[in-house]
């Protein structure tokens, strides 16, 4: 009988946020409690902070009680609201909903076998055209990252692309860079995804659409960037077999992946499958368009047409659109309703670490100890100008997320400090949205408390330091992209930027 291994094993997300819910807890009895003066918009005012009377949180009773209340929205013993952030009037409740439903709708869409056809058409159709079928590919995946962050969805999709890949004369490494590159970039650059984009702009008080256009250059700009690093190491790969990285199972690999490939049950894409592919960018459009501010804008558009949306309307939509895909695939209406809720079961855990995280801010507003963080980070970042702040908390997220790889997490988490901060040095709220995001999503990359990299790297036959050494250069480039966008939004006005 074989001994169990034992050795350190990094902790879940949930225990390392419940160690946090401690730690906060404890600090609100050490750290003097104070408050600012709130402007008529609710938001502080800078050099107004004055200390108030402690309220020390208790670690169980309160600890506990912070992650419901948290879910539900916090209430002061007066009756009103606390403070200046949008989140805290709402919870965590609207936006976890919608992770459940937004879990349902990718059920039934993935079920209907529409986005495994489209792209098993795009790699048959370009046979003996590899090189785009590599830009095409990674863009395709880039897409599915930047709307609604691919990540696990990813894993069905190495075998067949690997073995393509490794049919056209490249290696296993393309196959693996082409998925999860593809997808990590667009998650990288989330211009709507909800699992980042939209539970950061949730707790920091904006709208989806703050920010969209510095997302959108990231998006291509990093996506190009990413398809000419792979294809630059596809052709030195083909050209001379022994440069691949992973050389030493050429043979092996040819072997396990192409008698995969002769065996694929490819899907048809049929024209049942298009209209559902069609339905499925469809619901993105539509929740983009309702939260972009026309009035701001100077633009006005009819009353009937989706507008000022939020966290209810985009449940209502994607419950919506989840229907209507179901219908036109003929599930059925139980196969439909059964779908659904797999799919939302598999998001339970996104929506609990959501409370969970949420529950870390409602410790240290009860224990009123926000405003004396913020007090002494507006005095550090006194004369602090803005494009300093920026990049210092972008750098400030990379270590964040690798104990937080949760982005939904990680930004219920932050974002109730990291978003004042932004008003404090005259930087908007969506720099920090997008710094938080480019951060979170550059380290995902590679890291290995991400269970996506270890699982594709391991459906592809990849070792983690061949991984390592093939993507530490295209890194440095995104994290030069992603530095050099925020500098510029710092000196652009208006929020769209």
């Amino acid at each position: 009988m074989s001994k169990e291994t034992k050795g350190f094993r990094f902790p879940s997300a949930y225990t390392i946020l419940f160690i946090l819910i401690v730690i906060v807890a404890i600090a609100t009895w050490i750290v003097p409690a104070g408050q600012y003066e709130l402007s008529e918009d609710g938001e502080p005012i800078p050099g107004s902070y004055h200390p108030v009377e402690s309220n020390p949180q208790r670690i169980i009773a309160d600890g506990l009680m912070a992650i419901v209340n948290g879910t539900y929205g916090i209430q002061g013993e007066d009756g009103t609201i606390s403070v200046y952030n949008i989140g805290e009037l709402y919870g965590a409740i609207d936006v976890a909903f919608f992770v459940l439903v937004i879990g349902g709708f990718l059920s039934i869409t993935m079920a209907t076998g529409a986005i495994d056809a489209g792209i098993t058409k795009i790699t048959t159709s370009l046979k003996g055209r590899e090189k785009w079928m590599i830009a095409i590919l990674m863009a395709v995946f880039a897409i599915g990252g930047t709307t609604y962050g691919m990540a696990e969805e990813t894993l069905a999709f190495y075998g067949l692309i690997v073995a393509v890949m490794i049919a056209a004369g490249y290696d296993a490494l393309v196959g693996v860079a082409v998925v999860m590159l593809g997808a990590g970039i667009g998650t990288l650059a989330s211009t709507i995804n909800p699992f980042a984009t939209g539970v950061a702009s949730a707790f920091a008080g904006i709208t989806v659409a703050d920010g969209l256009v510095s997302r959108l250059i990231i998006l291509v700009v990093g996506t190009l960037i990413g398809i000419w690093f792979v294809t630059r190491y596809a052709e030195k790969v083909k050209a001379d077999p022994t440069k691949s990285l992973v050389f030493e199972k050429k043979d092996e690999n040819e072997k396990f992946f192409l008698k995969a490939l002769d065996a694929e049950a490819l899907p048809e894409f049929t024209s049942r499958r298009k209209w559902i592919i069609l339905l499925f960018a469809l619901a993105f459009l539509v929740m983009i368009f309702s939260v972009i501010p026309w009035g701001d804008l100077g633009i006005n558009i009819p009353d009937w047409l989706p507008h000022d949306w939020w966290f209810g309307e985009f449940s209502a939509l994607f419950l919506f659109f989840a229907i209507i895909i179901g219908f036109v695939d003929r599930m059925g209406e139980a196969n439909i309703a059964e779908t659904f809720v797999n799919g939302a079961r598999d998001m339970l855990g996104v929506a609990l670490i959501i409370g969970v995280a949420r529950g870390v801010s409602v410790i240290m507003t009860n224990g009123l100890i926000v405003d004396t963080v913020l007090y002494w980070a507006e005095s550090a970042l006194s004369g602090v100008g803005g494009v300093l702040f920026t990049n210092v908390t972008h750098l400030l997220y990379l270590p964040l997320g690798f104990l937080i790889p949760s982005s939904s997490g990680l930004a219920t988490v932050t974002m109730p400090i990291m978003a004042p901060l932004a008003d404090f040095a005259q930087v908007d709220r969506s720099l920090v949205v997008t710094a938080f995001q480019s951060a979170s999503g550059l380290l995902n990359l590679v890291n290995p408390t991400f269970a996506v990299v270890m699982g594709g790297l391991a459906l592809g036959r990849v070792g983690y330091d061949q991984w390592w050494k093939f993507t530490w250069p295209l890194m440095i480039l995104l994290l030069l992209l992603y530095t050099v966008v925020l500098s510029i939004g710092v000196f652009i006005p208006g929020q769209i930027f």
